[in-house]
Parts: C-alpha cells; structure tokens; sequence
C-alpha cells in the first residue's frame, strides 16, 4: 500500500514539475514526503521483523522447555513401572513359593 503511495507521489511529482517554477518546488516537497513515508515504512517492517523474530525465538524456548518436561516426566512414569514391576515380581515369587510350600506339605503327609 505504502509502495503505492510512493509511486503515485513520484508520478505526481513528476507531472506538477512540468507545470513551472511553484510546480518544482510543490514536486520536491511531494518527492521529500515520498522519501520520508518510504523511510517511516521500512522502520516499522524492520521493527514487525524484530519482534517476529523475538516471538518466534520465545516459541522455540517454550517448545524446548516443554520436552525437556516431557522427557523428565517419561523417566519418572518409567522408574515407576519398574519399581510396580519388581514388587508385583516378588509378590508372584512370593505366591509360587506359598504353593510349593503347600504342595511339599501336602505330599510328606
């Protein structure tokens, strides 16, 4: 939209030159307020890129941290399966010991 202005401002100027003297001065003005919008544009895109860049960079610090949590929270369900593993292991230790015990007895009598 801004480059549109520009061109238009540089046409204007242009045709007002031909006009005379007042013209001239009337189309260095326009030409000058073309270079100055033109120069307002580029340092608002320059600042919108800035700060496109600074969200982009706190997005990817967020998606980091966010699977660090996530691997943490993997090793820690993952220490807890082996641990309900091993105690449900030596509670079928414990049971299979219980039968033989009771098939021992039940075989001496």
């Amino acid at each position: 939209m801004k480059i549109r202005l520009l061109v238009i401002s540089a046409f204007l100027a242009l045709t007002v030159s031909a006009c005379g003297d007042d013209a001239a001065k009337k189309a260095e003005a326009a030409k000058a307020e073309a270079v100055k919008v033109a120069k307002e544009a580029a340092q608002k895109a320059d600042e919108a890129a800035k700060k496109a860049g600074a969200a982009v960079g706190a997005a990817a610090d967020a998606t980091k941290e966010a699977g660090k949590e996530a691997v943490e929270a993997t090793k820690e369900a993952g220490k807890e399966m082996v641990v309900k593993a091993a105690d449900a292991t030596k509670e079928a230790a414990d049971a299979t010991k219980e039968a033989a015990d009771k098939t021992k007895a039940a075989v001496g009598k």
